[in-house]
């Protein structure tokens, strides 16, 4: 099951965006950066950027997280959001001796399908085991023939058995996950997950972690979301057709956030 906790950000973070585009802006040195710099003062240099399109400043803002209960599905779609860092559960050095596996909502719903994935689920995770422990066997041997000590030749062995059994796992093997990014890159990473076309998975990741960053800094994400939340869809003939509703959504989903701030 999806779990999302915000494990570290930058304090005040509008603070330090608008630290950055005071620089930019005005004469003023680095020691009297943060004068003056109330939270209105801040929000209104974070919403100042918004209208001109000033984007780097909000890069010195950044956001961590820890993920998991998500796929190796949803693990080869965020890692194309490039600006960021990623530190993700080895297969190799942990053997998964009871994998848990993420089974997709239109599975679930249907028992015919449902049984099937978890019957595919059973038989991956037995044939995964069997291979990692025969495999586990053999390198064992070898590396005592070496002259390895037991202890060296299991822990050197499961290594190897693990890379090389961790092949025949489906993508549908639950992963972790330490996500760090900029607000820059927080902000294309809604603009394209949060929309309805994105995959179901990766979508609801998305919309955690915009709850989690939104009463932290509002002004800062006041505009984040699918693009059709502020402007037009720009998913052309393959629009949802469902601006609206969206629109709605997330202006209730703000005002919800707002009020628990308060």
């Amino acid at each position: 099951m999806l779990h999302v906790q915000l494990i570290a950000y930058t304090p005040d973070p509008e603070r330090v965006v608008a630290a950055a585009a005071k620089l930019c802006y005005s004469d003023t040195g680095v020691e009297a950066l943060l004068e003056g710099l109330t939270p209105e003062k801040s929000a209104q240099f974070v919403r100042m950027l918004a209208s001109y399109g000033h984007a780097s400043p909000i890069e010195h803002a950044s956001f961590t997280f820890g993920i998991e209960g998500v796929s190796r599905a949803l693990l080869a779609q965020i890692t194309r959001h490039r600006i960021a860092s990623y530190s993700v559960q080895s297969q190799r050095y942990v053997r998964l001796d009871d994998f848990r596996f993420v089974i997709p909502p239109e599975v679930e719903a249907d028992p015919a399908s449902r049984a099937a994935f978890l019957a595919a689920m059973e038989e991956e995770g037995r044939q995964y085991l069997q291979l990692a422990q025969t495999l586990q066997a053999r390198h064992k041997a070898a590396f005592l023939a070496e002259g390895l000590s037991e202890r060296e030749a299991e822990r050197k062995a499961e290594k190897l058995a693990n890379e090389d059994a961790r092949f025949v796992l489906p993508n549908a093997c639950e992963t972790k996950m330490v996500v760090t990014m900029n607000a820059r890159s927080l902000q294309n990473f809604f603009r394209l997950r949060c929309c309805n076309r994105a995959q179901w998975e990766i979508r609801a990741l998305a919309e955690e972690m915009y709850r989690l960053v939104y009463p932290i800094a509002p002004a800062l994400f006041a505009h984040s979301g699918p693009p059709c939340v502020d402007g037009p869809c720009t998913e052309g003939k393959m629009s949802c057709g469902q601006a609206a509703q969206v629109r709605e959504r997330y202006t209730r989903l703000r005002a919800e956030l707002a009020g628990d701030q308060a």
